[in-house]
């Protein structure tokens, strides 16, 4: 019983997480807009967030691994999170919108890569699907994109600090209540964290899954804009959102049934030609309207690429180093990406136009494609030669 009411409260935790989440990635370059900033500063913003992740996420998740406490730190990181959201809301320079913005990311960063390596762990204890308790922060962020682009369309994008507040105030409430991790492995040291930096496996799949995240992470950043300059208001953006999250919601239940099928690199290239396919679509189109009705792909990207390269790493990485490694593969996905996207997203934007950028997006996928299947080629074989 105490364990299903733990498993609960984590899906709890994440959804609400995600939740606030929405709130941050959906409406925060209409935010700035409205702040007056225009696509090359919203491009510098939005890039400071991940930029701040490199270095938060893997600090983050070495404490978490040193002290073996997600809980504790997931809390430390809650209370921060809200304390710079506060301030963040505040600001209207460009340069002070930039300062404290970083201070929010430090805090607010670790706590989604945090809570999927505890579930995650948690999965494999009761043995389970993990995209079985992860797809609960695709219902969050889904069912909050909905709500909160309905109310910000009535109430004003100026607005947006008030339901960040609530849900973030609920998140920090639950995360009172989740069972801690516990493990038999040694605590965490700098020299394991030097031999896992060192692991070269590691370190090259994360390169090159990089180059498939950045269009991604670029998308991300700039659906919402391209949206409304196709004609589109914040209830749209919010509309495309619920349905590419819950295509994504859809994808992780039911990981259980595809998930093992074939190897995860496997799963990784299919998603990345998926994704290649997708954005070309996304460049030729001229409706928000068209453009929701394609936001059902975001499952059979998103979904299948974060699924099978979560599963991958975790495989790669020493249990006792599962935080830390989780953590810089969540920098590696949503920081170093986020920065690269953002910054080479609104230069494009800027100076070439939506469609370009889009193109773009299709070509470099292509590029994640063809590196990550000589990486299977060259997995495979090294496989195959240690196991003789």
């Amino acid at each position: 019983m105490l364990k299903k009411n733990s498993l609960h409260s984590l899906k709890l935790l994440i959804f609400l997480f995600h939740a606030t989440n929405t709130i941050i990635l959906s409406f925060l370059p209409l935010y700035l807009k409205y702040k007056g900033l225009n696509g090359t500063e919203i491009g510098w913003v939005l890039a400071i967030g991940p930029f701040a992740s490199i270095i938060s996420q893997p600090f983050w998740g070495y404490l978490s691994d040193k002290y073996q406490t997600v809980k504790k730190v997931l809390l430390m990181s809650i209370v921060g999170m809200l304390i710079a959201s506060v301030i963040f809301f505040q600001m209207n320079q460009l340069i002070t919108i930039l300062i404290i913005g970083a201070l929010f990311y430090f805090f607010s960063s670790p706590v989604g890569a945090l809570s999927d390596s505890l579930a995650q762990r948690r999965a494999n204890d009761l043995n389970i699907s993990f995209g079985s308790i992860r797809m609960w922060g695709s219902v969050g962020f889904a069912f909050s994109s909905l709500i909160i682009g309905s109310f910000l369309t009535k109430a004003g994008i100026q607005y947006m600090i008030w339901p960040y507040l609530i849900i973030g105030s609920l998140l920090l409430i639950v995360a009172m209540s989740i069972q801690d991790v516990k493990t038999d492995a040694e605590p965490a040291s700098f020299t394991d964290v030097k031999a896992l930096i060192q692991h070269y496996p590691y370190i090259i799949f994360l390169s090159i899954m990089l180059i498939i995240a950045i269009t991604h992470r670029t998308n991300d950043s700039f659906i919402g804009i391209y949206l409304t300059e196709l004609g589109g208001g914040e209830n749209l953006v919010g509309v495309a959102w619920f349905v590419g999250v819950m295509s994504e919601a859809t994808v992780f239940a039911l990981a259980t049934y595809w998930f093992r099928k074939f190897h995860p690199l496997i799963f990784i290239i299919i998603a990345g030609i998926l994704y290649a396919i997708r954005w070309f679509i996304y460049g030729s189109l001229d409706s928000p309207y068209l453009i929701i009705v394609f936001q059902v792909l975001h499952g059979a990207t998103f979904g299948i690429f974060y699924v099978a390269s979560f599963d991958f790493v975790t495989k790669l990485i020493p249990k006792k180093l599962h935080a830390t490694g989780h953590l810089i593969f969540y920098s590696v996905l949503f920081g170093l990406a986020g920065i690269i996207g953002s910054l080479s997203g609104g230069f494009i934007l800027d100076h070439y136009g939506a469609s370009s950028l889009y193109y773009t997006m299709g070509m470099t996928a292509i590029i994640g494609v063809l590196l990550m299947t000589i990486y299977y080629i060259c997995f495979q074989k090294q496989t195959a030669s240690s196991s003789r």
